[in-house]
C-alpha cells in the first residue's frame, strides 16, 4: 500500500519526484477503476485527483489515514469539503497555476465563435467558395461579458482590452470598492446578459449557481451573441441552449464541461447538427505548460507536508 496514490494524469517529473520520497502509486486511469481506487487507500496520507475523481463519503471511508486530497486544477465540486473538514482532511487546490490556460482557451473560442469559417473545411475542401456565408465579425468593438470575476476572469478581461474589446462583469461576493474593478465594469446580472457579445462562465457550480444561465437567460441575450462555458458543467441548462442553438437565437455556444462527464453519446445527442458549437472535453485549463505547473505546485505541497514542513 502506498504513502500517496494518484488516481488521473500528472506531469511525469513530479510523479517521479513524488515515487523518489515516498511510495507513490500512479495509475492514471484509476479514476475509472472505482473498486480498485477504493482497495488502494488503506495505508494512503495523501491522495492526488483531477476533477472526474469523487471524493465522497465512500471514498473516505477507505481512506482511513488519509491527510490531505491534493486537486490537479481549482474547482472542487468533485470532493466533499464538509466531511474533508470533519475528518480534519486538508485540501489543496492548485489555485492560479492554470489561470492562463483557461484565459487563452476564452479568448481563442470566442474568436472562432465570432468569425464563423472555421468549422468550413470540408465545404472547401468540397469545392464550395462559401465566403459570403462565413465573414463573421471581429472581437475588437465589441462587449466582452463575464459572469464572476476571480482570478481567471481577470486574465480574460487584461486579454479582451488588448484586443480593444469593452470588459463588462457581474460578481456580487466582489466587493464594489476592490481595485480590481479597475479591469472592468461592474454590472447587474440582467445588464450583463443584454450588453454582452460575449458571455464567459467564471463561477463554481453551486446550488445558486445550478442553470444560472437557462432558458430565461438566454432568452434575455443578444441573438448575435455566444457563450462560453469553461466553468462547470450544471450552471448552464444544456437542453435549454440547444433550443436556443436550435432556434437562431443565439449565434453560438462553446462548452467545455457538461452536466454529465465524461459525455456519453447518449447526453450530448441534444448537441447533434446544432451551428456553430464547439464542444471539448473539460481542457481548457490543460495545456503541456499549465500540467507542468499544476503538478508542481501540488507535488511541492504533498512532500512539505509528508516532511512536516506545513
Amino acid at each position: 500500500m502506498s504513502r500517496i496514490v494518484i488516481t488521473e494524469f500528472m506531469d511525469e517529473t513530479a510523479v517521479a519526484g513524488l515515487s523518489e520520497a515516498h511510495d507513490t502509486l500512479y495509475q492514471p486511469d484509476l479514476v475509472d477503476r472505482r473498486a480498485d481506487l477504493m482497495g488502494s487507500l488503506s495505508e494512503t496520507e495523501v491522495l492526488v485527483v483531477r476533477n472526474r475523481t469523487r471524493v465522497d463519503a465512500d471514498l473516505l471511508a477507505a481512506a482511513p489515514r488519509l491527510q490531505a486530497v491534493g486537486r490537479l486544477g481549482v474547482g472542487l465540486d468533485n470532493i466533499d469539503l464538509a466531511a474533508c473538514k470533519a475528518r480534519g482532511i486538508t485540501v489543496w487546490p492548485a489555485t492560479g497555476a492554470n489561470d492562463l490556460a483557461v484565459a487563452e482557451y476564452v479568448i481563442t473560442t470566442a474568436m472562432i465563435l465570432l468569425r464563423t469559417a472555421y468549422h468550413a473545411s470540408a465545404r472547401v475542401a468540397a469545392g464550395e467558395w462559401p465566403r459570403q456565408d462565413l465573414i463573421g465579425a471581429e472581437l475588437s468593438g465589441r462587449v466582452m461579458g463575464l459572469l464572476g470575476f476571480g482570478s481567471i476572469a481577470r486574465e480574460v478581461a487584461s486579454r479582451a482590452q488588448a484586443l480593444g474589446m469593452t470588459v463588462i462583469a457581474h460578481d456580487p461576493h466582489l466587493p464594489g470598492d476592490s481595485p480590481a474593478w479597475a479591469a472592468a465594469t461592474s454590472v447587474s446580472f440582467a445588464d450583463l446578459l443584454a450588453q454582452s457579445d460575449v458571455l464567459s462562465l467564471h463561477i463554481p457550480l453551486t446550488p445558486e449557481t445550478r442553470h444560472i444561465i437557462d432558458a430565461r437567460a438566454l432568452e434575455a441575450m443578444r441573438p448575435d451573441a455566444v457563450l462560453i462555458n469553461a466553468a462547470r458543467g450544471g450552471v448552464v441548462d444544456e437542453a435549454a441552449l440547444a433550443e436556443a442553438l436550435g432556434q437562431g437565437r443565439l449565434a453560438g455556444a462553446a462548452l467545455d464541461v457538461f452536466e454529465t462527464e465524461p459525455l456519453t453519446a447518449e447526453a450530448g445527442q441534444k448537441f447533434t447538427g446544432l451551428p456553430n458549437l464547439i464542444l471539448t472535453p473539460h481542457v481548457a485549463g490543460v495545456t503541456e505548460e499549465s500540467n507542468v505547473r499544476v503538478s508542481s505546485l501540488i507535488a511541492g505541497k504533498v512532500l512539505d507536508h509528508l516532511a512536516g514542513r506545513g
